[in-house]
């Protein structure tokens, strides 16, 4: 078992920051997968930004020029910068962890305001 433990939502006017962070314990594999999806109200979860333990990341289009996932192995943790968030970012955001298995933490709301 994994448990993810994440931190950093809250509600900010369009054109601001966030960070997001979270951190992985218990049965961590080498080699994994962290990241974060989001789920807007009504809409499907979908992926926002992932990134290999070898460094390797990827975004969503939606995103892509704003956000920037980053991890740092050693205390088995990742964490997501959004700038220049807008309204359309409202949503909960789950850090993603994939190594043998895959699990999701129980979401943080990023509640941006036009």
């Amino acid at each position: 078992q994994v448990q993810l433990v994440e931190s950093g939502g809250g509600l900010v006017q369009a054109g601001g920051s966030l960070r997001l962070s979270c951190t992985a314990s218990g049965s961590i594999f080498g080699i994994n997968t962290m990241g974060w999806h989001r789920q807007a109200p009504g809409k499907p979860r979908e992926l926002v930004a992932v990134v290999a333990s070898g460094g390797g990341t990827n975004y969503a289009d939606a995103v892509k020029g704003r956000f920037t996932i980053s991890r740092d192995n050693a205390k088995n943790t990742v964490y997501l910068q959004m700038n220049s968030l807008k309204p359309e970012d409202t949503a909960i955001y789950y850090c993603y962890y994939r190594g043998y298995n895959a699990y999701w933490g129980r979401g943080t709301q990023v509640t941006v305001s036009s």
